[in-house]
């Protein structure tokens, strides 16, 4: 999910200075010109209702953390449907599919979207429509971006618009939560494609005036605290798991935190025990930790560490069987995230494409920062945008998520706009 705040003013200075740099401006006015691309807006605002159509079926299919292969297997007949070639699902379960270039030696254009959700498998997907809305678990985050992933992939195939450079299509696995990134990660490391990108427009959610040029990095973490466990009579008195993994809740919580950078942490899941007349042999909870600052990261982990230490050490020393059982209290912190904290150069081209693309449209322009797919082009110095679907959204990753298309169009016209001025379109 694209989880935004407000990104560096350096960044936001270069956008204002270089409103756009004569010659990119004039690329894009140059695009709406064209009977084309003027073809390919129409698409957009005459087929409303393919675009919801597809948003509901597609949400309809559950794709939690790890379990993304039904929504898979749907959108790579979408993507053949729609002219993209060699459509195939990779390794890690991405759905790949190619608009091919004018020129067969240029690299990418990137555009993706995630496929996955936040909601397990079990999850009841609701999806309907009220009025213009359309309400569902996963409609907006990533449903809009999905949408509009095809939404672009058929407007090209309607219009016979010819990028120069190609354009790789991509709907990824991974992004939400403990996915970690994965799809993204295995795209940049797959030879096939870690060097043949040339830049990358990442689709997450709703909106049509927000650019998040920055990647939030964060950690997460598994924490355990075990013990010997035991019965609740007869061994009261040995340290309890769970009583010690709330004191180092209670204790972490305590860290103080930078107003700027931004720096987060968050106790998301807590689990432990078997019945409530047994010592729990153990407890674990899930953290999140986020920053724009790796140090701060680290800094809130060393925090993490000690704050376990102290309330295992209490609970050696202040149980009433602690010669039986002082070694018998541990805890293990297991790595279940890392994202890397980027950001994109503030003279990047790319900067000054979005900003051209949106005084042609008429847009102000929000920067921000968030943690996307766009962290991993972002941390090995590609440069990477993410960008809303268009039209608006609300209540991500609760069962009362909602999508509102209006204005969808706009957002599309951005994007469509934003990729072929970096991919060139050949006469």
């Amino acid at each position: 999910m694209m989880d935004t705040s407000t990104g560096q003013s350096g960044i936001r200075n270069a956008l204002s200075v270089a409103a756009a740099s004569p010659s990119v401006q004039q690329q894009v006015a140059a695009l709406t010109e064209r009977s084309d691309v003027h073809a390919a807006f129409e698409w957009f605002t005459s087929n409303i209702r393919q675009l919801s159509d597809w948003q509901i079926e597609l949400t309809r299919i559950p794709a939690p953390p790890f379990g993304e292969s039904s929504r898979a297997e749907w959108l790579k007949r979408r993507f053949e449907d729609l002219g993209l070639q060699n459509a195939y699902i990779d390794p890690e379960g991405n759905v790949l599919g190619i608009a091919p270039g004018a020129d067969p030696d240029a690299d990418y254009v990137l555009l993706s979207a995630h496929m996955d959700t936040v909601f397990p498998a079990a999850t009841t997907l609701n999806v309907r429509r009220e009025g213009e809305k359309i309400l569902g678990p996963g409609i907006s985050d990533n449903g809009a971006g999905l949408t509009a992933l095809l939404g672009l992939a058929a407007a090209l195939q309607h219009s016979g618009i010819r990028p120069s450079s190609p354009i790789l299509f991509l709907a990824n696995v991974g992004e939400e939560g403990e996915g970690d990134l994965r799809g993204m990660r295995h795209i940049f490391s797959d030879p096939r494609w870690k060097d043949a990108i040339a830049s990358i427009v990442v689709l997450d959610g709703g909106g049509a005036d927000s650019v998040v040029t920055e990647g939030l990095g964060s950690r997460r973490f598994l924490v355990t605290v075990s013990g010997p466990g035991g019965h609740s009579w007869s061994d009261f008195g040995i340290p309890n798991p769970i009583v010690v993994l709330a004191r180092a809740i209670e204790y972490f919580s305590r860290t103080s935190i930078p107003v700027n950078p931004k720096t987060t942490f968050n106790v998301g899941m807590i689990s432990g025990g078997t019945s409530v007349n047994s010592i729990p042999e153990s407890a674990s909870m899930k953290v999140d930790m986020r920053s724009s600052s790796a140090a701060e990261i680290d800094r809130l982990e060393r925090a993490l560490r000690h704050a376990l230490e102290q309330a295992t050490a209490e609970y050696r020393g202040h149980s009433a069987k602690t010669e039986d059982h002082k070694a018998l209290i541990t805890f293990e912190i297991k790595p279940i995230g890392n994202r890397p904290a980027a950001e994109l150069s503030p003279d990047a081209r790319i900067i000054r494409v979005i900003r051209a693309v949106d005084v042609q449209l008429d847009i102000q322009t929000r920067i921000q920062r968030a943690s996307t797919d766009a962290n991993i082009p972002l941390s090995l110095g590609l440069p990477a945008i993410t960008l809303g679907g268009g039209g608006t959204g609300g209540g991500a990753h609760t069962l009362h998520e909602w999508y509102d298309p209006t204005n969808r169009d706009l957002g599309l016209k951005r994007i469509l706009l934003t990729i072929l001025t970096l991919a060139g379109v050949s006469q």
